[in-house]
């Protein structure tokens, strides 16, 4: 995989990523998307690295110009190559093994992984700098994408790439010809939800019979402001924690808040057991989980009960600290006394795991 970089333009890094590509052998492309000032980059580069050998490609060329320059290029005679996104899909050239992109904020995430994808064609580790000018505030969008470009480098991640550019941009009506449907609003991963519960209604699937638990429990679970300050951010975290599945899901967001912002606080920590405690509520066929540190109830899914079996099995085992309410709405009431808020997820999870048969 390429090792991706995405930082502020440091002229001082540039050079030394030109320098250590060329004492290798190996070629550089130098991405400045703008024909106006093409020039003047090449030169700039020519002052940083004088040893090295520049020139320059970009669309405004006649086909003899661009033919005799990417000769050059596979020949080996140019050592870095200042060009246009008129690489994005050109020739496989293996010894060209770094990419320097500038202002690649004001590019789109599909651009991006295929300029990226130019480089990293042989058995050397290649290497990608996508920059953006220094000290520039970051629209929302612009960092979505960078991040995004930075996370998925591993190979065959174009689908995961083109599934974060639907959620950043939106997407039109799949079902119609509008170019901007309500997708952008909730979500790609909501939207797909949303239609595969409306299919499965139109089919009389038994998945739509399946209802989400709902977890009310009066515990601190939350993303702290001050741990995430940015609200999209902040709103993006919220998202994965809700659609983990897994205990894979659970690590790789634990591994991404630590990466990105440090060690993860007790109530994030509880947040993300509550979603892993809906999913298993889910699965053992619970409606709705609600109360205090002292006392819950625990409502049964009328579509999707709990086997006779499991419920026998609970009421044996916690006895006088649990109550089976019979009707229309069967619920368990059990409980714990005076506990900690990360002691009474765990209990309620070993009693739903004994539910399980």
């Amino acid at each position: 995989p390429v090792q991706t970089y995405v930082m502020e333009y440091d002229g001082y890094i540039i050079k030394d990523a030109v320098q250590r590509e060329i004492e290798r052998g190996g070629q550089v492309y130098y991405v400045y998307n703008r024909v106006a000032g093409i020039y003047r980059t090449a030169q700039k580069i020519s002052e940083l690295v004088p040893r090295a050998r520049v020139a320059v490609a970009h669309g405004k060329m006649n086909e003899r110009e661009l033919e005799d320059i990417m000769e050059k290029v596979l020949a080996g005679e140019v050592d870095v190559l200042v060009c246009t996104t008129i690489i994005e899909t050109g020739i496989d050239i293996p010894n060209v093994n770094t990419l320097i992109v500038e202002n690649a904020d004001n590019m789109g995430l599909g651009q991006m992984y295929q300029l990226r994808g130019r480089v990293g064609r042989s058995s050397r580790v290649a290497y990608a700098y996508l920059t953006f000018r220094r000290d520039k505030i970051l629209s929302e969008v612009a960092e979505k994408r960078l991040v995004a470009i930075k996370e998925f480098t591993e190979f065959g991640s174009g689908f995961k790439i083109a599934l974060r550019d639907l959620e950043i941009r939106g997407a039109g009506n799949i079902l119609g010809p509008e170019q901007h449907g309500f997708m952008a609003s909730v979500g790609y991963d909501m939207y797909l939800r949303l239609l595969s519960e409306a299919v499965g209604e139109l089919k009389d699937s038994d998945k739509a019979s399946v209802t989400e638990a709902v977890i009310d429990i009066a515990i601190d679970a939350k993303i702290p402001g001050n741990y995430i300050e940015d609200t999209g951010q902040r709103l993006e975290i919220y998202r994965l924690i809700a659609d983990a599945q897994t205990d894979e899901d659970k690590s790789r967001i634990i591994d991404e808040l630590v990466d990105r912002f440090g060690d993860v606080p007790e109530e994030t920590a509880a947040l993300i057991e509550l979603s892993m405690l809906r999913t298993l509520a889910s699965e053992v066929g619970i409606r709705e989980i609600n109360g205090t540190n002292e006392r819950v109830r625990i409502y049964f899914d009328e579509n999707n009960p709990p086997e006779t079996e499991g419920i026998t099995n609970i009421i044996a085992k916690y006895r006088k600290n649990i109550l089976f309410s019979a009707g229309d709405k069967p619920y368990l009431t059990v409980k714990f006394g005076k506990i900690k808020d990360r002691e009474l997820i765990n209990n309620i999870k070993n009693l739903l795991k004994d539910l399980k048969v």
